[in-house]
């Protein structure tokens, strides 16, 4: 099992969790893109790949069409020069990043496009870009003086929450991304999806990574798990995750099983009633009020919270099921604390 932070990108902060995760041991520094809510995601992870040596630095995700593919590639293959062999493309249809402007996130289509230009790109081959109605060959003019690096290679890992992104994942991916998916069985479901994708190449390629973003908080002596202190860690990110689910169900999309029982009547009518403002504490705090939402069960549900031994057995778990590689991702307060938390209390004690 490989283990990473993920954190908002903010350009003050954000190469400074990348540093610390790396001197606590994390493998992976993943760094979120939502252009109407935290800093640019590239120039983040630029000052990251200044300051770090070590520890792999991946977008969680870039979005699709929010830049065409080309500027995506391109993005990534420059950090890939700062920061050569450790760079991971993370790559999705959208949240926040377009439900912020009020449009609905990339189709599949969309999707597959972006992939598959960005994949061909940073092998350093010609591909066929399509925009504008038009189309055309393209290929990287120079890649011999410093300017990108297409030499090492960029694994490319889908966000995929549903069955037709998961299959895409697996025809076209490195790895995939999900999103606090911490059940063994709705996770090896979700993989019978993905080797649908893996069918279409020749089976499952060697190191496929399957990774999770969730967010976990370790037990004091006596305390329950739905404490103020347990809420404020874990609560923003679960919230987050809901938020999206609660998306599809206004647009009638299949909404994912394991979230479905959290989305309470007096829930959806809470989100309701501030749907215009509440991507603005988007994984930083929970909304005013939001708090009596975030169940004990919910906590026990879309979080890795317990005691040390009740994390490490449910680690045991999804690694059992297929699970390559779990980042927390702690609340804009938090960073700090729970990285330091995770790295000593689970990392330290994981084989």
């Amino acid at each position: 099992m490989r283990f990473g932070v993920g954190f908002q990108s903010h350009i003050e902060r954000s190469w400074k969790h990348a540093v610390l995760a790396e001197q606590m041991g994390f493998d992976n520094a993943w760094f979120v893109d939502s252009q109407l809510i935290a800093s640019d995601v590239y120039a983040c992870m630029t000052l990251a790949a200044e300051h770090t040596r070590r520890i792999t630095l991946g977008t969680a995700v870039t979005v699709v069409d929010t830049r065409i593919a080309p500027v995506i590639a391109h993005s990534i293959a420059t950090i890939n020069q700062l920061a050569p062999g450790r760079v991971v493309l993370g790559i999705g249809a959208g949240h926040t990043a377009w439900r912020t402007m009020g449009i609905p996130p990339a189709t599949i289509a969309s999707f597959r496009h972006a992939v598959e230009v960005c994949g061909g790109l940073l092998q350093g081959r010609a591909v066929e870009f399509r925009a504008r109605g038009r189309s055309a060959e393209i290929r990287f003019q120079d890649v011999e003086h410093g300017y990108i690096n297409v030499r090492d290679r960029v694994p490319i890992y889908l966000a995929a929450s549903h069955p037709r992104a998961q299959a895409l994942a697996g025809e076209l991916g490195d790895g995939i991304i999900t999103i606090s998916l911490l059940d063994p069985k709705v996770l090896a479901a979700n993989l019978g999806e993905v080797a649908r994708g893996w069918e279409t190449r020749g089976g499952k390629p060697r190191d496929y990574a399957v990774s999770t973003l969730g967010i976990s908080c370790v037990l004091r002596a006596g305390e329950e798990i739905d404490s103020a202190r347990v809420k404020a860690r874990v609560g923003p990110r679960i919230a987050v995750a809901l938020h999206y689910a609660y998306e599809q169900v206004k647009q009638g999309r299949q909404v994912p099983p394991f979230m479905e029982a959290f989305l309470t009547p007096d829930y959806r009518r809470y989100l309701d009633s501030r749907w215009d403002v509440i991507h603005t504490t988007h994984s930083r705090t929970l909304q005013p009020g939001e708090d009596v939402f975030i169940s004990a069960d919910a906590i026990r549900g879309m979080s890795l919270s317990g005691t040390r031994d009740q994390i490490l057995e449910r680690l045991h778990d999804l690694e059992s099921a297929g699970l390559t590689d779990f980042a927390i991702s702690p609340a804009w307060d938090f960073v700090a604390e729970s990285t330091v938390e995770f790295a000593t209390e689970i990392v330290a004690n994981y084989s």
